[in-house]
């Protein structure tokens, strides 16, 4: 007695079928799963004998193989519980195969019979769509983030017996359906606000900056300046997500596990921030079954690395790739796995170990043996893919005590907004979505200047001892500052703020 099942895995953060065959022969009673399982998928067994038993059924007593094809491909998780069980219920005839081969199940047993909920089910719901089922079957709590899918039918599984009776035509199960206008029309205000930081102008401005234009930004200043405050604050004045963001970004999230409970989209973009005692693997992803790290976390949102200077010299390191890339590539010995990781990398750092070196109302007690070595752990070629560098001073404390109200988030965000949409029309039809992302084919042809600003850029060069890689993110910066200011053109006013955004390649700058 054969019976299939289709059923659906993760590789990265998009699905593919599994076609999960069960064949029952006649002889001594034994189960046994083959096509690469790993530990999770071989102990399913145990969970669907107890969890077809406590649902009234009869497990039968003779000897039961379990392929999960293609067998070339190392299946996990615990999602092929619900899918072992229906095959082994339609190998015996309980249940009709011509209905159960119209839709894809995926789902984890518990032994009582009911259907806990799964890793991955968003890119299992679009696989499903893109191969042409009728519908696909998933646990309850996976229903939310599965419906957002339009095109195929979501029906949420609460027990095992109710999935048997749906396919034994004696109930039905309500297809669940999301709203996603509603998801979006819901009130996405953050609980933060840039009105709440007190002070602090000129570094709000050159966030404001690296919102508009995409750019990666590390502010540098004492403790207690406010730079974490500052860094929480920048998703609220980013552009909102857009569905096509959201699904990227929800993908990944579904495949890790993060997801809330009844959660269907992530409509805010995120913001990670990880402790600098995070190993290089937790940053960039890794595991013997690659899993995505905190770059992919961040995807489409804000990874703010704290302390940057306490973080180890080797996890610094590996982050050039996926901050120049977009991208983070995972090789292992069986696969090779490829996680975006589009992020803006915001960093804070103290000037010295003790905080107060440059700091004229407090003393610094390091020497410059220990200033050098605090320095040192960030490369020139990983503070070369930061574009904006900004001082952030201690606030005076009659600032503190002033009653003048800061600007609130919503209100940079429109200006952040509009920019963003003035680089969308310059950029159509190209892979580059803000100004950050420009080659130097596209700076050529987008950041044309005058000759007083080139006059200006050379008295930047010569007499700033800005470095000759600064030239380019310089001309960045300046077309991002022209774009919030709604001007077609580059001018000097533009560059001059520009240069000042690029402290750390003077002559007295951090390296």
């Amino acid at each position: 007695m054969l019976a299939k099942v289709l059923s659906s895995a993760v590789i990265g953060i998009d699905a593919y079928l599994v076609e999960v065959e069960v064949d029952i022969a006649p002889g001594l009673p034994f189960f046994t799963t083959v096509g690469l399982p790993e530990t999770a998928v071989k102990e399913s067994k145990e969970r669907v004998r107890a969890a077809i038993s406590n649902s009234g059924y009869m497990f039968p007593d003779d000897r039961i193989t379990v392929n999960l094809a293609p067998a070339s491909i190392k299946k996990e998780g615990t999602g092929f519980d619900l899918p072992i069980a229906m095959g082994i219920l339609a190998a015996i005839r309980i249940i009709p195969q011509e209905v159960l081969s119209q839709y894809l199940l995926l789902g984890e047993l518990s032994l009582d019979g009911r259907v806990k909920p799964v890793k991955g089910s968003l890119p299992m719901a679009i696989e499903a769509k893109s191969a042409g089922y009728s519908g696909i079957i998933v646990p309850k709590d996976n229903g939310p983030e599965a419906s957002v899918v339009e095109g195929i039918t979501v029906l949420p599984a609460k027990t095992l017996s109710q999935v048997i009776d749906f396919f034994r035509g004696f109930t039905q199960i309500a297809p669940m359906k999301t709203d996603i206008s509603a998801i979006f029309n819901k009130d996405t205000a953050y609980e933060i606000d840039f009105s709440e930081v007190v002070g602090q102008e000129h570094v709000k401005r050159a966030l404001e900056v690296a919102a508009a234009g995409g750019h990666n930004l590390i502010m540098i200043g004492p403790p207690g300046s406010g730079k974490t405050m500052l860094a929480k604050r920048i998703p609220s004045i980013l552009p909102p997500i857009t569905f096509d963001e959201a699904i990227e970004t929800t993908k990944i999230f579904s495949v890790v596990g993060m997801l809330e409970r009844n959660q269907a989209l992530i409509t805010k973009r995120p913001f990670r921030s990880p402790h600098h005692t995070i190993s290089d693997a937790g940053l960039i992803g890794g595991g013997h079954i690659p899993r995505p790290g905190e770059v992919s976390l961040a995807h489409n949102g804000v990874l703010f690395l704290d302390e940057l200077s306490e973080f180890k010299k080797n996890v610094l390191e590996v982050l050039r790739q996926p901050v120049e890339d977009m991208s983070v590539t995972i090789s292992r010995a069986t696969m090779t796995i490829t996680y975006p990781s589009g992020f803006m990398l915001i960093a804070a750092m103290n000037p010295c170990p003790c905080g107060y070196y440059s700091d004229p109302k407090h003393e610094c007690n390091c020497n410059h043996q220990q200033i050098v070595r605090y320095r040192s752990k960030i490369s020139g070629p990983l503070l070369d893919r930061i574009d904006i560098h900004v001082e952030v001073p201690a606030v005076p404390y009659k600032e503190l005590m002033a009653a003048v109200r800061s600007e609130r988030s919503k209100d940079i965000r429109k200006r952040v907004s509009a920019a963003r949409a003035f680089q969308s029309r310059r950029f159509s039809g190209t892979k580059i979505y803000c100004n950050a992302q420009m080659g130097n084919r596209h700076i050529r042809k987008h950041c044309k200047i005058d000759d007083a600003s080139v006059a200006l850029l050379e008295v930047a060069v010569d007499k700033l001892g800005l470095s000759a890689r600064a030239y380019n993110r310089i001309l960045k910066i300046a077309r991002t500052i022209a774009d919030l200011a709604e001007e077609s053109g580059i001018r000097v006013h533009h560059i001059s703020e520009a240069v000042q955004y690029r402290s750390l390649d003077r002559g007295r700058g951090l390296l």
